[in-house]
This record gives C-alpha cells, structure tokens and sequence, in this order.
C-alpha cells in the first residue's frame, strides 16, 4: 500500500481542524498527480493508524472529499480517487506541497487604485485609539435591533419580503426613511427617491460614476475628507479645491471658480465638515444654492452626522430647500448605532436613483434585507429617536469634558473651536510639535491626524470620561517628552 503517512501532514498544534488537513493533504496528492484518477485509498481504521489519529476524524475527511467530489465511497467495500480527476504528470511523493497557487503578485498590468486611508487588519496593540467621530456602541440599541432581525429569519412572509426590491433598498425602511426624513429634515420624498446603501460611501460612489468623466470638474473643500477626493478623482475628473474657513466652504471663491470653468459637482458637508467640524453658514448657504441653479452643477450634500447638535437646533440641510433636484442628499445610519452597520442611504431624483440601481447591481445585488426592515422596525417603533436623545445628551457631556481636558492639559500645545456638534473637536497643534511625533507612540492610535494641517481629529462620542482623561494623559506626555527634547 502506498505510504500514505509520508503525504499526510499533520500539525495538531495548527488552527486549522485535522480532518480538514488530511483532506487538504490527499487533494494536493491528486492535484500533483501523486494519486492518480480511480487509485484506492485505505478504509478509514488503516489510515487512522498509519497518520496517528481516531478513526473519525478520517472518516470526517473522507466525507468531505467526498462532498467535493474529489473521491468515491461505496459503502462496506474501498474508497477510490474520482475517476472524474483529470490524469496529471506524478511527482516525487515526499516532495513539499504547494498550499496555494496564488504568490503575492500578479504579472500582468492590472490598474492599481492608492490607498490614501491605510486601515490596519490586525487587532491593534495600542491602549487606546482616538478615533475620528464614532458613536459608543455601548450605547446603541444593538441588541433591541438584533431580537428583531432574529424574528424576521425565523416568519414565512419576512423571508419572503426581504429579498424584494433588494438593489434599491427593502420597500419598509424606504418608506420608514422617507417618514423620518420628512420628520426630522423636512425632506418631502418618497421612496421612489431613496436608495439605500453600504454606507454613506458607497453613496459618493455611485454618484461620483453617474456624474463625472474626464475633463469633468468638481469643487470640494481644503481640506477635505479625503477618501472622497480618491472616489472623484478616480472618475478621471479634475479636482478643484475651495477654501473652508471657520463659515464653511468660501462660496465666494467658488463663484470665481464658476466664471472660468464648466463646474459639473460641488461636494459639500454642511453640518460639522470633515475633518474641521465647522457649520456651513446660513449666507453661504443660499449663496450656494443659488449658484447650483444659476451655473446648472449639482450639489453632494454629505450630511453624516446631522442628528447631533448639542447648542441649538440644527439647520435644515439643502436638499430641504428649492433646488430644482439639483441636490444629491447622502447620510448614514452608521453614525448613529455603529459603525460596523453599514447601512447608509441617497435622496435623488427618481431616473437618477434608477441609474444607481443599475450601477449598483453591476457590483453587488443589494443589501441584507432583514438587517434593513429590523432597522425600519427600530424607526418605526420609535426606538431610534429614544437612543438618539439619550445619545445627544450623553456626547453633549462628553464634548465639554474634553473641552476642559483639553485646555487644562493640553493648552500649552493645541489650540481649537468647540463645534456645536458632532462627534469630534478638530484640534489643532502648534508647529513646535510636529503632529507625526505624536503618531509615534505606541500606546496611541489616531485614525485622523494630518500632518499637512498639523492637526488631529479627537473623537469624543466614543468614550466615556474615564477613557477621555486617559487619552488627553497619554498626549499630554507625548507634548511634555517632545517638549524636553
């Protein structure tokens, strides 16, 4: 009998469950042609012997070879190699496996896209991360959402409704969505004019490929968040930048801007712009709707973070105003609940959501739609508005806490304006104090400094106050040990 305890590797010590590497081990003996279409194989007892394991765990490789075709069973009598396995040059038995076929590069021209935001896919050693603007996940009604989405898996017509209409959005929380939208933003929409998305990005996505080509140009604020500027400027368009300053977009540079070229999109975050925080004022808000009408460009409103204000009322945002449909609206629900939910939406017009549909089924057919109706449920119930006043309330805490922190530990190195809302203070350092220096402790991750700027964003809504003064301490060494060299 062949010595199958030479092709049969197994490390008891790996991840990786031994029957599945005894699987592995046979299909890379018939892949290299070391067993051949139609050779036997031991009965399950004799192979649990020669490789030193229980008879089960054979059997349970066998059954999934078998699953994959790649062996013949036939009961009380042998196991065979598939005769559907194609003939392949043999090998020497003992020579090493390849465990994949992929290496770590592509030989051929492919386009490549710069990853301007580098996201690390390993659990962090860091104490602690100051993120830039996340809700406290602690707070979110998860689990109130989670029951809900349970029940929907488990009834006939929730089965059914879930996947209908899945590119657009599920009918129930579109229209759950328009309801609050007309509620909370005075949007006067329909569902008809909602897409719902992964994320507030996915939005930008669709609209920046509907919208732009080459030659194209569209206007943003500098800074801005720059994973939008990577999206647009992917399209091939030109990318023009204004000026934000302690009002918002400068609406009076972009008129300039429009009398020299085709403006064919302005991107805009009104409320809290990132990464600066600041509140588009009431003037260069008309102003620039006026200019949309008068110069025929359309507006990206990004409105991620609307629903936290904390001084006052929050103003309408533009697509609430008179726009003739100029206005393409995007938020998200990962502000509010997590953001690992991803789930964000689009008001348009009705043929351009059509044409993001289309967009949009090119890539990926829709979304989770228990997930979506679960959400729908939440608005619907009201449970979303109850997390949200709990929510402002306990950010609005949060916010001044830092404040204070910030001042009383940090003055001497950073200076910056309290915003009214959102979920972060833009802080800016003094030059002396290279924001890189503090990127260098390992204690500390920060998912939003910019060294151009010498500046870092400092999401408060995610910590609670014993985790504030922790971080504020951590920089505040970072600033002293600086300071001493």
């Amino acid at each position: 009998m062949f010595p199958f305890e030479n092709i049969i590797h197994v490390d008891k010590d790996s991840k990786t469950a031994v029957y599945k590497q005894i699987a592995f081990s046979l299909i890379s003996a018939i892949r290299n042609g070391t067993l051949k279409a139609g050779a036997p194989l031991p009965g399950s007892r004799e192979l649990a012997k020669a490789v030193g394991v229980h008879r089960k765990t054979v059997i349970a490789a066998y059954e999934e070879l078998n699953a994959q075709d790649w062996i013949t069973i036939i009961p009380r009598k042998h196991v065979l190699v598939s005769e559907r396995i194609p003939l392949l040059a043999p090998q020497k038995w003992n020579a090493p496996a390849v465990s994949t076929p992929y290496g770590n590069k592509l030989l051929l021209p492919f386009k490549r896209v710069e990853e301007i935001i580098k996201e690390c896919d390993e659990p962090t050693l860091s104490e602690l991360i100051i993120d830039d603007g996340h809700p406290d996940v602690r707070l979110s009604p998860i689990d109130e959402l989670l029951k809900t989405y349970r029940s929907y898996t488990s009834k006939k017509h929730s089965i059914k409704n879930a996947h209908i209409g899945a590119a657009q959005g599920t009918v129930k929380l579109r229209e759950e969505l328009a309801h609050y939208l007309a509620e909370t933003r005075g949007l006067n929409v329909s569902g008809q004019n909602l897409l719902i998305t992964h994320g507030a990005q996915m939005s930008i996505y669709l609209a920046a490929q509907l919208l732009l080509d080459k030659d194209n140009h569209i206007v943003v604020g500098k800074p801005n968040y720059p994973v939008a500027n990577q999206t647009f400027a992917e399209t091939g368009a030109n990318l023009l930048e204004v000026n934000v300053d302690e009002n918002g977009l400068d609406t009076d540079a972009l008129e300039a801007l429009c009398q020299k070229k085709k403006i064919n999109a302005v991107y805009v975050i009104p409320h809290h712009h990132y990464p600066t925080t600041v509140t588009l004022s009431v003037e260069r808000r008309m102003k620039l709707l006026e200019l949309s009408v008068q110069h025929s460009f359309v507006l990206i409103e990004d409105d991620y973070d609307y629903d936290y204000h904390y001084t006052s009322s929050p103003y309408l945002p533009l697509a609430s105003s008179g726009h003739n449909g100029n206005v393409l609206y995007i938020g998200s629900f990962s502000k509010i609940l997590d953001p690992s939910l991803r789930i964000g939406f689009m008001v348009a017009p009705q043929n351009f959501i059509e044409q993001c549909v289309a967009l949009r089924k090119l890539i990926d057919v829709g979304g989770d739609g228990y997930m979506q109706n679960a959400l729908a449920a939440l608005i619907k119930n009201g449970e979303l508005k109850r997390h949200l006043k709990k929510a402002k309330k306990i950010y609005y805490q949060r916010r001044d806490f830092l404040n204070a922190l910030l001042k009383d530990k940090l003055g001497a190195y950073v200076y910056f304006t309290l915003p009214s809302g959102g979920m972060a203070i833009w802080v800016k350092v003094l030059p002396e104090y290279p924001v890189g220096r503090l990127e260098e402790n390992p204690r500390l991750q920060m998912l939003r400094a910019d060294r151009e700027q010498n500046a870092f964003r400092f999401g408060f809504a995610s910590m609670n106050e014993s985790e504030l003064e922790q971080a504020v301490s951590v920089l505040q060494y970072s600033f002293e040990s600086m300071h001493k060299t």
